[in-house]
């Protein structure tokens, strides 16, 4: 064989085995790629380390899940309790978890989750939750607890679990839980909280410790209950950089305890809906902007019912102390003929005495045959 033979034949034999090195790396690289689906569970879908169990009646946690998941979406199922066997062994990958439809969360159920970064429980009706079902160490940034409290007086489990238990969170979400008061100094360990979402609930008021994240950028308290913020509460929100707050939709009651309020928003820009807030009342005031008020129209009588009161509020004290002076009257009267009504009550007494007497000695004469007819006799 020539020389030339030789070396073509050498050239061809080194590409089949390029060839076949190639299609080896394409046959390992395919059967990594599948292996998240060969372990995928039943009634999901997986794609790539994402499983989707949505609105599949399941009760409890699809196992065995993917050791390399990322992601585990069981939203619209009846899985009402988590427990430790939810999650039954680690799964270091996991950073986002969205589930409903659960009542329980039992302690540490989260602990085989060290890579938890998003935890979504909203629509749920939680009415037991372990202050120690997440890890002391958790790394949870975002936490979605929209339309998730069994009621509103549920918060002080959450209070506690705020404080001592997510270092890291950066997003809150608890709207739509029919929230009336939150707990004194809620959110104070939570010193990485930026955005705060409290849209549709019933608060009446902000406390003055409520809101003390120096660390807060957006902040929304639309559609609630409230009829002014306390002052404390406008100076500090006024005292944090880059805060961007929504207040639209609330009842504001413009009357002349909401001046400060005023004041505070025509100095400060970072109330993005500025423009959209209105007042609920008095009547004369309705859906009028608060931005175009001026203090003649603010008054602490503002409409015909407070006037009246006003009106008939003299009228009260003076009925007042007409009725206290006719009782010192009587009082007096009594106290004056004292020795006749105690004489008049004496009389009293003796006639009823001498009536009883009356009725027991018929009775007796009744009750006894012999005294009878000598009765009978008499008469004759």
């Amino acid at each position: 064989m020539s020389d030339v033979g030789l070396l073509h034949l050498l050239q061809l034999q080194s590409k089949q085995r390029n060839m076949c090195n190639l299609t080896l790396c394409v046959l390992l690289f395919l059967t990594c790629s599948c292996s998240p689906l060969s372990s995928c569970p039943a009634q999901c879908l997986c794609e790539t380390t994402v499983v989707n169990c949505v609105s599949q009646n399941l009760t409890s946690i699809p196992q065995p899940l993917p050791e390399n998941i990322t992601a585990l979406n069981i939203n619209g199922n009846d899985i009402r309790n988590l427990n430790n066997e939810s999650f039954p062994r680690p799964l270091e990958h996991l950073t986002n978890l969205y589930v409903s439809g659960s009542q329980q969360l039992d302690s540490m159920v989260f602990k085989n989750l060290p890579s938890l970064r998003l935890l979504d429980l909203s629509n749920n009706r939680i009415s037991q939750f372990s202050v120690e079902a997440l890890p002391q160490d958790n790394k949870i940034e975002v936490l979605n607890l929209s339309k998730s409290l069994y009621n509103h007086s549920y918060i002080g489990v959450f209070a506690n679990l705020f404080k001592h238990r997510l270092p890291k969170v950066s997003h809150l979400d608890l709207s739509n839980n029919d929230l009336v008061l939150l707990p004194e100094g809620i959110f104070a360990g939570l010193s990485d909280l930026t955005v705060l979402d409290l849209r549709n609930n019933s608060l009446v008021t902000i406390r003055n410790d409520t809101l003390c994240n120096r660390a807060l950028k957006e902040l929304d308290l639309r559609d609630n209950a409230l009829k002014v913020l306390p002052n404390v509460t406008l100076e500090k929100l006024g005292s944090i950089s880059d805060l961007r707050v929504r207040l639209a939709g609330n009842p504001w009651r413009c009357d002349c305890n909401i001046e400060d309020m005023l004041i505070w928003l025509a100095k400060h820009e970072f109330v993005v809906d500025s423009f959209n807030l209105t007042c609920s009342g008095p009547a004369r005031l309705k859906n009028v902007p608060l931005l175009t008020l001026i203090q003649s129209q603010l008054s602490c009588w503002s409409n015909a019912g407070d006037a009246m009161d006003r009106v008939l509020e003299p009228s009260y004290v003076f009925l007042g102390m007409v009725l206290a002076l006719i009782g010192v009257i009587f009082l007096l009267v009594l106290y004056l003929n004292r020795k006749g009504i105690k004489g008049w009550m004496y009389n009293i007494r003796d006639a009823c005495r001498d009536h009883m007497e009356g009725y027991h000695y018929r009775y007796e004469i009744n009750s006894d045959p012999r005294l009878a007819n000598l009765s009978l006799n008499s008469d004759v």
